[in-house]
């Protein structure tokens, strides 16, 4: 049994999703299960129909009819215009329980409004690539996701109940794998016990993949994407990257961690627990054997080249004490509290005597809170439009290539890693 996961880009329209059923095809009668993600910019397109009923600004109808006309337009396209395919009627209703939603004013808190509204973009997809392989001949299950990952209600980055999970998907999703082979899913989203949707964080389906994989004790995961597979570098910003066949699951982590967009930082903890190959290959070039991400021994460590990283949007943030006391054991750790009670994630940190920099995402709803608790104790510098480059297996060459031309404001250096700041 695989998993495979297809993100927004491989369904952003309707040549995408038979794109997609083409992949599928090949697979016909395999145990499957498919993690599809919401189509294209769907998410971004949902963002705003969320800030605009949470704002009372008027429009939300309108911005979420633009969502309703680019999915029922791709349905036009994949079913020959057929109205009365059933699609349709799926669809509508998944629309239908957020205009019911605006009927009433918008008293819950946003984090919850914002998992109600952006989960449908999954939901949609979902519901054409499934429908779509059944009109081609792919028989398949369409299951709604929510049945089977239980979470925390920590709205907009919720944690998995692992035990009820577990349960849930040996329940409710293995038989299917026996009835009809192929199972189409969405990721990114989860439900409490209570059935309230939560979100998984932005990007999340590669993740939900992976707790499947885990959970069915997959022989392998693919992750389909735009590129051949991992590159050293985002070939968007270093033209030259190369493409990597072989990645150890610590590589992989750290590559994440450190920002690669390639797959989700979450995405390695439940393949690595249970040994599950994690496969990235391309939906433009199938025929591609992408990349592998196995254990160490697999791996040649010789032959990785140097890895870059590139954050953008990036904050350095510094603090000193007002009373000049030490930023130390006891002050340090409040710190590090202030900053995961907010949900902030310190990319590169440093501290000397009286001070702290951290170099963070500029991610508004998050560090403005952050800042305004800090202000407290702290006196506060913001250096802000900053980049944080980031590169694994590095060489002198390499880290004069990438700060060439730039003020370096932070610089850390490791055994096998080195960090920049830079502006």
């Amino acid at each position: 049994m695989q998993v495979f996961k297809f993100g927004g880009a491989s369904v952003k329209d309707a040549a995408g999703i038979k794109n997609v059923a083409g992949i599928l095809a090949t697979f016909k009668g395999e145990p499957l299960v498919v993690v599809v993600s919401a189509m294209g910019k769907t998410t971004n397109a949902l963002e705003e129909v969320v800030s605009a009923y949470a704002n009372e600004t008027g429009t939300a109808q309108e911005l979420l009819n633009k969502v309703r006309l680019s999915h029922f337009e791709a349905a036009d396209e994949l079913f020959a215009g057929d109205k009365l395919h059933s699609v349709y009627a799926d669809m509508d209703k998944i629309l239908s329980r957020i205009e019911e939603m605006f009927e009433k004013k918008p008293m819950a808190a946003y984090n919850f409004i914002y998992d109600q509204i952006v989960s449908a973009g999954e939901l949609l997809a979902t519901l054409l690539v499934s429908a779509y392989l059944n009109y081609t001949g792919v028989p398949n299950h369409w299951l709604d996701v929510r049945n089977c990952i239980k979470t925390d209600n920590t709205y907009r980055e919720a944690n998995i109940n692992w035990e009820v999970s577990n349960w849930q998907v040996r329940e409710k999703l293995l038989p299917l794998l026996t009835q009809n082979a192929m199972v189409v899913t969405q990721g990114f989203i989860g439900a409490t016990i209570e059935y309230f949707t939560t979100t998984l964080g932005r990007e999340g389906s590669d993740y939900t993949a992976a707790v499947f994989a885990n959970m069915l004790d997959a022989e392998s995961m693919t992750v389909w994407k735009d590129v051949p597979g991992i590159l050293s570098a985002d070939p968007r910003l270093v033209p030259d990257a190369v493409q990597i066949p072989k990645l150890s699951y610590y590589e992989a982590v750290e590559m994440t961690y450190y920002g690669a967009q390639v797959i989700h930082p979450k995405t390695i903890k439940p393949i690595q627990n249970k040994g599950i190959p994690l496969i990235v290959r391309s939906f433009i070039d199938p025929q591609n054997p992408g990349t592998t991400i196995h254990t160490e021994d697999t791996v040649n460590p010789k032959e990785i080249p140097p890895i870059v990283v590139i954050k953008k949007n990036q904050l350095l943030l510094n603090v000193r004490s007002k009373d000049f006391s030490f930023v130390a054991e006891e002050n340090l750790s409040g710190l590090y509290n202030l900053f995961a009670k907010h949900r902030v994630k310190a990319n590169l940190s440093q501290n000397a005597a009286i001070s702290f920099s951290a170099c963070i995402d500029n991610v508004p709803y998050k560090v403005e809170p952050l800042i305004t608790e800090l202000k407290a104790n702290y006196n506060e510098r913001i250096f802000a439009n900053l980049e944080l480059i980031t590169i694994r297996h590095y060489t002198p060459e390499a880290i004069e290539r990438f700060s060439r031309g730039r003020e370096v404001l932070l610089e850390q250096k490791g055994q096998t890693t080195v960090q920049l700041v830079v502006r």
